[in-house]
């Protein structure tokens, strides 16, 4: 590699990042799947930075009439506000990573990834607390009532909730999320040992 490729390798190496962090729109970040009987090939939601959709056309829908049943409250992603200011987050990281291209001093990548390391692990967290309220506060007039029983799906892993097989895992959005993440230390690395 000459000298010159290796001057510009931050700047490609954040260029990526930047890119990776675009990809959270082209793919969902997050997937739980809810597999029983009923149900066969499992009724799948996939979580978006902006949106909630699924295996199937009316995937809300169909979950929505299950937890009725249970007490969990309507899934409305209109009514969800991260949905809205997630993208403006990501959009305002994207720019802030190409100024940081532009002005090509560590500092300035090390700065972007220790913010959107943060963000990420904030989102992990805002994530947590939607699952934990969807889980936990119940209609107490709802038809099935099981004394103890409290109905939050993994963040991470696997459960039986009834007569549901419950998983929750990252989805590809999460891996170019957290390829961004390491191509912006790469770029601040990189550009430190320059």
């Amino acid at each position: 590699m000459s000298l010159k490729q290796k001057s510009r390798l931050p700047q490609i190496l954040m260029l990526l990042g930047v890119l990776s962090l675009g990809a959270v729109f082209l793919f969902p970040l997050w997937q739980i799947t809810l597999d029983a009987a009923q149900f066969p090939g499992g009724l799948k939601m996939h979580i978006w930075i902006n949106k909630i959709s699924g295996s199937e056309k009316n995937i809300i829908q169909n979950i929505n009439i299950l937890n009725h049943y249970i007490g969990m409250q309507y899934i409305e992603p209109d009514s969800i506000p991260e949905l809205k200011y997630f993208p403006l987050v990501a959009y305002s990281m994207m720019a802030i990573g190409l100024i940081s291209l532009v002005l090509n001093k560590a500092w300035a990548y090390l700065s972007w990834f220790i913010i959107i390391a943060i963000l990420g692990a904030l989102g992990i967290y805002d994530f947590y607390l939607w699952l934990y309220d969807y889980g936990h506060n119940l209609d107490p007039k709802a038809p099935i009532k099981v004394p103890g029983m409290t109905y939050m799906p993994p963040l991470l892993g696997e459960k039986d909730l009834l007569n549901f097989y419950v998983t929750s895992y990252p989805h590809l959005g999460s891996g170019f999320l957290g390829l961004s993440t390491i191509l912006s230390f790469a770029a601040f690395w990189v550009k430190r040992k320059s």
